[in-house]
């Protein structure tokens, strides 16, 4: 082809996505309450006071999806769904449902997606989220986007704006489904905030009937274990941690973290090379293939600050860092820094935090 004849160069911009007219009747943004054994996680008021905010922006009816054995349980659990935010509780109760498996919980959740239609629905990615949101994607036929560490809406199309981070936890991308409903996306515990509650609030509850018998289902239960978890990191809802990174040399100097958290009561965690180094084990992890932690103080001690940690870490209330690169990415959005060796500086950084709070206790 000529010089003369090359087609100009298109203008750079934004792509603008147009929804399919056939979609349009999908409408409101559901989030699924998971339950287990009377139990509501606090991942499902997280995303309903996430989802209020979205509910709030399209101008819809914010649902929640209640799946259970036991009515009276799903209408607790109904109950303090509108003191978050949500105006109608979707309610399965059948004993097919008292103990989670995928493939009832499936059908429940599929049939009522369509019959009511909704056009957003956001799961906690929990193991049992996880699970439930990747067959019902699959079953409805619809997109889903996993982990997301944000949620928007699209104000040019009404479209879910979800982000999460990609390529080993290098990049955030955000990711659309448009022409699909509904919208799936599944998030963390601890990600969003938890929204305050209405005790004074109130909404309608619609009841559904599960249609499916138990000879239906392959899978039974024949007994349930529960697990013993008292031994390992309570990472996600510890209000102050200690994060130690690579740039504390080596596995010994863990040692001053351990003795600063033990001053201050607080959980011990690191950032992936950390763990897969064997400095400490798999459950002290925290980053997007780790842990998602939400504390009022975080104190990170020879830690980057790369995406991958970042997105586990950057919502807590305040964070501390140290390190001895002044370029290091985590100073960009930490509170306070202090430029210098972590190993150096936690011996003395622990020593003044106990005799301050040693004063604090005589003085109390």
């Amino acid at each position: 082809m000529s010089e003369n004849t090359a087609a100009p160069a298109k203008p750079k911009g934004k792509k603008r996505l147009e929804l399919d007219p056939r979609l349009a009747a999908y409408k409101g943004i559901w989030v699924f309450v998971e339950m287990e054994r009377g139990q509501v996680h606090q991942v499902s008021w997280e995303l309903l006071g996430e989802g209020r905010k979205l509910a709030d922006i399209l101008n819809v009816e914010l649902g929640a999806v209640i799946l259970g054995g036991s009515s009276d349980e799903l209408g607790a659990a109904a109950r303090s769904a509108f003191t978050y935010g949500a105006d109608v509780a979707y309610i399965v109760a059948d004993p097919i449902l008292t103990d989670y498996r995928n493939e009832p919980y499936t059908k429940a959740m599929t049939d009522l997606v369509n019959k009511y239609q909704p056009e957003i629905l956001l799961l906690g990615a929990t193991t049992l989220g996880r699970d439930l949101a990747g067959s019902v994607a699959t079953t409805l036929l619809t997109g889903l986007t996993a982990d997301c560490t944000e949620l928007a809406i699209d104000p040019d199309n009404r479209g879910l704006l979800a982000t999460r981070p990609t390529f080993g936890g290098s990049l955030l991308c955000t990711i659309q489904t448009l022409n699909y409903r509904p919208q799936m996306a599944t998030i963390r515990p601890r990600v969003m905030a938890m929204p305050e509650a209405t005790p004074e609030c109130r909404g309608r509850i619609v009841s559904e009937n599960l249609q499916m018998q138990e000879d239906d289902i392959i899978a039974k239960v024949l007994e349930f274990i529960p697990d013993d978890a008292q031994e390992q990191a309570q990472l996600a809802y510890a209000d102050i941690i200690v994060a130690g990174g690579r740039g504390m040399g080596k596995a010994e100097n863990f040692r001053l973290i351990w003795d600063l958290a033990a001053v201050l009561g607080a959980e011990v965690g690191g950032s992936r090379p950390v763990t897969h180094a064997g400095w400490l084990p798999a459950d002290r992890q925290i980053g997007q293939s780790g842990k998602t932690v939400r504390p009022k103080l975080y104190i990170a001690a020879g830690i980057s600050g790369a995406i991958q940690h970042r997105v586990g870490m950057e919502a807590s209330d305040v964070i501390i860092a140290i390190n001895n690169d002044p370029n290091a990415p985590i100073f960009d959005f930490a509170t306070y820094g202090i430029v210098g060796d972590a190993v150096q500086i936690l011996p003395v950084l622990t020593d003044a935090l106990r005799s301050r709070l040693a004063v604090n206790r005589r003085a109390g």
